[in-house]
């Protein structure tokens, strides 16, 4: 039976602060591990989720010099859960300004769900500075994945836990529901807001993992989280992950094919399901895949964690 790694120990920054990437948004970083160690980027996922923790401790400290940040509108970034000047290439640009500010050449890119299609993008746009790549639970940002986990598709499978994610949306309203709950974003008391919110990231968090966990969901449920990731998401789904085209990242592959990449997915993830990263994998021949055959989504799943550390001890090599 295969060894299984395990999480590296808790650690708290060494660094942190705020840095400031246009008149509304600062955002929020910290650095963690070995201030003369190798660069390793984390990106977290939503668009919405800030950061946690437990996201520190996938690296090696003593090798690894972790850069992570709360993306805009998440965690510790201000203004809290603003959807203005908030895209797909915001978030490029801000990447790009912390490597910048941290004096980074290359680094590897470490990101799962949203953060591995950022991830994408980013090392599209900027191949010259990723040493490599470590995916997890991949998202293409295509309408039809939306439609798959927001309108009908995962909705199968959790009947009793998508009644809650309707009630707040009028029957009526239902045919395209991102689209309701983005007017409630919009439009909605502060009241109305909230409890929306909630409903949105319970649903996602109650998906999340192959066995439901009530922490998890507690913590999708929580108001300040629930609506960065409920605002945050809705506006980039409604507006199509603000991608130049439906298909943009496999359109672009070619710019990354060089570029060391691991790609793991739970074979029962219902967020991502893996024939999106199974997609990836062909479209990138020299990719590692791994399916992690007892876990769903959460990066926090034991099958999980064990090939992310994993990936981050064998791409030491890569420095």
């Amino acid at each position: 039976m295969k060894n299984r790694f395990n999480l590296f120990p808790k650690i708290e920054p060494y660094e942190k602060g705020y840095l400031k990437v246009s008149d509304l948004h600062t955002i929020y970083y910290e650095e963690v591990g070995n201030p003369k160690g190798k660069p390793i980027l984390f990106l977290h996922g939503g668009p919405g989720a800030g950061l946690d923790p437990m996201n520190r401790c996938y690296f090696d400290p003593d090798f690894y010099r972790i850069i992570l940040f709360d993306q805009r509108g998440c965690g510790k970034s201000e203004p809290h859960a603003e959807l203005k000047e908030n895209t797909t290439w915001d978030l490029v640009e801000d990447i790009e300004k912390l490597r910048e500010h941290c004096n980074i050449d290359k680094w590897v890119v470490f990101g799962g769900s949203w953060g591995a299609t950022l991830s994408l993008i980013y090392a599209i746009c900027h191949p010259e500075n990723v040493l490599g790549l470590i995916l997890r639970g991949i998202w293409l940002s295509r309408k039809s994945e939306v439609y798959w986990l927001y309108q009908e598709g995962a909705s199968r499978f959790y009947p009793e836990v998508w009644e809650e994610y309707l009630k707040p949306i009028p029957k009526e309203k239902r045919g395209d529901i991102v689209k309701a709950y983005y007017e409630i974003f919009n439009n909605g008391s502060e009241e109305e807001q909230i409890k929306a919110a909630r409903s949105w990231s319970i649903w996602e968090g109650s998906i999340s993992k192959l066995i439901p966990s009530e922490d998890l969901i507690n913590s999708f449920g929580d108001p300040f989280n629930a609506i960065s990731i409920a605002k945050i998401e809705c506006h980039y789904f409604v507006n199509n992950m603000f991608a130049k085209s439906d298909n943009y990242i496999l359109e672009n592959i070619d710019q990354i094919l060089h570029i060391p990449t691991v790609i793991v997915n739970g074979r029962y993830d219902l967020v991502c399901p893996i024939y999106t990263a199974w997609e990836l994998h062909k479209a990138l021949p020299k990719s590692k895949f791994i399916v992690v055959k007892d876990a769903g989504h959460s990066a926090t799943e034991v099958g999980i964690i064990s090939e992310l550390v994993q990936a981050t001890e064998e791409y030491k090599k890569l420095y």
